[in-house]
């Protein structure tokens, strides 16, 4: 997910997304440490993205949005 597709994201949205690539990103780990994942690039770019995803929120929240 792009910076960009993220800004356009409701507040409500956001958090609902976030928490789900968090949880996604925990089965991700857990999964890889019991049998390799076919791609472990994934746990990455969601690690990525859920810090995007952070980054918006706390700017919005600190801009009172």
């Amino acid at each position: 997910m792009k910076s960009s597709e993220v800004r356009e994201l409701t507040t409500k949205e956001l958090k609902e997304k976030l928490d789900n690539e968090r949880n996604l990103m925990t089965r991700m780990q857990l999964n890889h440490a019991v049998s390799p994942l076919d791609n472990p690039m994934k746990i990455k770019e969601t690690r990525r993205n859920v810090a995007r995803m952070a980054t918006e929120l706390r700017q919005r929240q600190l801009n009172g949005n």
